[in-house]
């Protein structure tokens, strides 16, 4: 039995709405966690499903760190003026902007590295293996891990959140996707630092 206390908390927690819940209690047998679990999967369909959406609106937001020696600058868009003003998207947002300030990315995605700059990163692991008597073909597999990695690391989305390593910035998008209903996508960013 589905209790409205349980309802209620799931709300605070998420966000998302009473009869969202209530289905993914239900099918959770009413365990909180995996209910939570099953709201998240959903929430990345949803966030697939809405990704091809124009992200038309958003908000420039910024950071200023208190030592006054890093700033960022962050365009996030979404579909509607509603939810460029709402809370969620405000505090996402905020989220973004620190998570730039602390872990320096380079690019906004993966999709965005120019194989030229791919390239001088592989010759720096393949000269770093070309004594260790390891086979090609093993050596070639550390390279790819390492640029994958390596990618992982100077890329916003596939960061892991400063607050939260078990979720990625990505990961963090499509909770928001999941609440507000709309398609969101950083589109730029400027760091800078003294």
């Amino acid at each position: 039995m589905i209790s409205i206390d349980q309802i209620k908390k799931l709300r605070e927690e998420t966000g998302v709405s009473p009869v969202e819940i209530k289905k993914a209690l239900s099918e959770a047998n009413g365990n909180i966690e995996k209910a939570k679990e099953i709201l998240r999967i959903w929430g990345k369909k949803i966030a697939t499903k809405k990704s091809e959406r124009e992200t038309s609106q958003g908000i420039i937001d910024f950071y200023i760190h208190p030592n006054l020696k890093t700033g960022v600058l962050l365009d996030i868009r979404c579909e509607s003026d509603f939810v460029a003003k709402s809370a969620d998207f405000k505090n996402l947002a905020h989220e973004i902007c620190l998570q730039i300030a602390a872990l320096r990315p380079l690019f906004v995605s993966s999709n965005e590295i120019s194989e030229e700059f791919l390239d001088g990163e592989k010759k720096i692991y393949q000269e770093q293996l070309k004594d260790s008597g390891k086979p090609e073909n093993i050596a070639q597999q550390i390279v790819e891990g390492k640029i994958n990695k390596y990618k992982e690391s100077v890329c916003l989305l596939s960061q892991a959140w400063i607050k939260d390593d078990s979720k990625t910035i990505n990961n963090l998008i499509e909770d928001v996707v999941s609440k507000v209903g709309e398609n969101i996508e950083v589109k730029k960013f400027a760091r800078y630092e003294i």
